[in-house]
């Protein structure tokens, strides 16, 4: 095998130009094998095979640095980097991460998760090169999807100033996770389609060749290219903002890709060189449904379907159905996702009710100020959005939503810890930096059937609202319990005495498990399904540490800024002779792995939850005193 013998950066040197296509074909194989396993970012790695053997043709790794945007393309990259045995555990605990880390290899340079950042962080190597002397090739690859994102723009304005080399590659499959939308999109689409731009350009060259002293004429044109471009493709975007454009060039064609990227090294300003790929390329399921191998399970290779068929509902599905039916009752009622319709839950809401259905791209931060005008204009606006893509929207949520206090829910899923995608996909912050928001109001269901009531409830409100619930299988424990949501009131579930666990959302699951082995242990033990994180249920906070020599909070989020931060905030305020344990994610970034075995690893799990409440509970009666055992 031709992988054999890449066993480091540069590795791939060895490799002769009559052996690219079947590298690049024992790469996909070796994709696709790995990943039906794993799980993991097929779609856009298949796409990105050539794109990449060609920048490590062409770069000296790890003194050249590339710069991934979002990251999902950079499984090749590391192939490429002597990586290939990480893939055996790619995304596992302890394992190899599925996006670019700096901690992993030095020849990553940026770790990157989110989108639209790899341009701007680029710009800041260039600068560093510059000022330390050095010569270094820079290069940012972002895909078309990421340019929607606002800040790509910002850097292309700031990149536009640039005296010195700077290489930027618009990675173009026109797929974010699903199908781009908007101008940006139709812009590139002129672009791909300029056949007409193209032909001229090879007939006037091919022409020029064959008269005399005609190779002297065709460099005077390549110089003045772009008057020849503005002529047939409209706009020219990049080069009128002073950004060289190169392209469109095949970024499936390993030689093709390697021309244009000598070119654009000998510029002394930013280029771009704008490469057409294909999501999914080489595997016949991925190039069929691009959206649904973007991020995928463990699949049968030879069918592309699920290797674990999920037969329970999980929350996104819950959320779902209970948008078609709110569509169905209120026609002012509309949903706003940034480029995942799919993935939160939204596409049979799009189905139905079209005109009131919008995705706005990877735009999480126009995507809330576009919700706040249409609640300003009298609509009903539901903000569909990941917990740690939300976090992008912040000063938007601030200062156009909460400030004007306009009924804006946003539903936030993938809540608490979403495992294989780690640190940038952890949705661990949102309890703490929505909390510390005037007018916001934050709830989180116990199981599937409070997240129906809380989404219908916040939608009545009539003032910011978030729903806050986690990834996976819809819980249906507790079913029996089904108080109506009143605003700021929690749910005693049981009331006893001595000990009172006091839990957010998904972890009243954990915490009836953790009530059961202390009852079982003999300690008599109450559990309150808190409902609200803001307002948190003052009345209730009061009558347990009255009542109780223990209280537990437990939530899925960290502690810092957190919901057991503000009950013992307000405890200490009481001067009550009780203690208090906060069960949270420590004050860290949580890498990836699977949720059951993170839940370990912090000590949120039940068993260790049972061994930490035994502790603190056998310290407070020890000493009588009132305190606060840290979590």
């Amino acid at each position: 095998m031709l992988l054999d013998k890449i066993a480091k950066e540069n590795d791939i040197k060895q490799i002769s130009k009559e052996e690219y296509h079947d590298l690049a074909e024992e790469i996909r194989r070796f994709l696709i094998e790995k990943i039906s396993v794993t799980g993991g970012h097929l779609g856009s790695n298949l796409g990105a095979v050539e794109l990449t053997m060609a920048l490590h043709l062409s770069l000296d790794l790890p003194d050249d640095k590339i710069i991934w945007d979002v990251g999902h393309q950079s499984y090749t990259h590391k192939l490429l980097t002597g990586r290939r045995d990480g893939f055996e555990t790619l995304r596992k605990y302890g394992g190899m991460s599925g996006f670019p880390k700096r901690k992993e290899s030095a020849c990553d340079c940026f770790d990157t998760g989110h989108s639209s950042t790899s341009i701007s962080a680029g710009l800041g190597l260039v600068k560093a090169r510059d000022l330390a002397g050095e010569r270094r090739t820079i290069v940012s690859v972002i895909g078309d999807g990421s340019l929607t994102g606002g800040m790509a723009y910002e850097a292309l304005n700031n990149a536009s100033q640039l005296r010195t080399n700077f290489i930027i590659i618009l990675n173009d499959n026109n797929m974010s996770i699903s199908e781009n939308v908007g101008g940006v999109s139709k812009y590139l689409n002129t672009i791909r389609t300029a056949n007409g731009y193209l032909d001229l350009k090879e007939g006037v060259y091919n022409a020029l060749q064959n008269i005399p002293r005609g190779d002297s004429i065709v460099k005077n044109i390549r110089r003045a290219k772009s008057s020849v471009k503005h002529l047939v493709i409209p706009g020219m975007f990049f080069e009128d903002m002073g950004i060289t454009y190169l392209g469109p060039v095949d970024g499936h064609d390993v030689e093709a890709m390697m021309k244009v990227i000598r070119e654009a090294k000998r510029c002394k300003n930013a280029v771009l060189i704008h490469a057409i790929t294909q999501k999914g390329r080489g595997y016949a399921p991925a190039e069929r449904h691009p959206a649904r191998f973007h991020g995928t399970e463990p699949f049968d290779i030879e069918t592309g379907l699920p290797s674990h068929h999920r037969t329970e509902p999980n929350y996104t599905d819950v959320f779902s159905t209970v948008m078609t039916k709110l569509g169905a009752r209120d026609e002012k009622v509309v949903a706003i996702t940034a480029a995942m319709p799919d993935g939160t839950g939204l596409k049979r809401f799009r189905n139905m009710y079209p005109e009131r259905f919008f995705d706005v791209g990877i735009a999480e931060q126009h995507a809330v100020t576009f919700a706040a005008g249409l609640a300003a204009g009298g609509m009903k606006p539901i903000v569909a959005v990941y917990s740690s893509f939300l976090q992008r929207a912040y000063d938007q949520i601030l200062h156009d939503v909460c400030i004007q206090n306009l009924p804006v829910v946003f539903a936030i899923d993938r809540a608490g810890l979403v495992g294989s995608d780690g640190e940038t996909h952890q949705g661990i912050f949102d309890l703490s930096y929505l909390s510390s928001i005037p007018n916001m109001h934050i709830m989180a269901p116990k199981n599937k059937w409070e997240l129906s009531d809380m989404l219908k409830y916040a939608l009545s409100l009539g003032v910011p609202a978030a729903v806050r619930y986690p990834r996976g299988n819809a819980w249906d424990g507790l079913k029996a319990f089904r108080k109506p949501v009143e605003f700021g009131r929690s749910e005693i579930l049981y009331e006893e005495e001595d000990i009172a666990l006091i839990a957010v959302g998904s972890m009243v699951r954990t915490a009836v498990q953790v009530r059961s082995a202390l009852k079982e242990t003999g300690y008599s033990c109450s559990l309150v399904n808190a409902r609200f994180v803001k307002p948190i249920d003052e009345e209730m906070v009061r009558e347990m540490a009255q009542s109780h020599k223990l209280l537990v909070t437990m939530e899925e989020n960290v502690a810092s800024g957190g919901f057991g931060e503000k009950v013992r905030e307000y405890a200490d305020a009481l001067h009550v002779s009780c203690h208090i344990l906060t069960i949270a994610i420590p004050d860290a970034y949580v890498e990836h792995g699977n949720v059951s075995l993170l839940y370990q690893e912090l000590g949120i799990d039940a068993d260790s939850v049972t061994k930490r409440v035994i502790t603190a509970y056998i310290s407070a009666t020890a000493d009588g005193q009132s305190g606060v055992d840290a979590g």
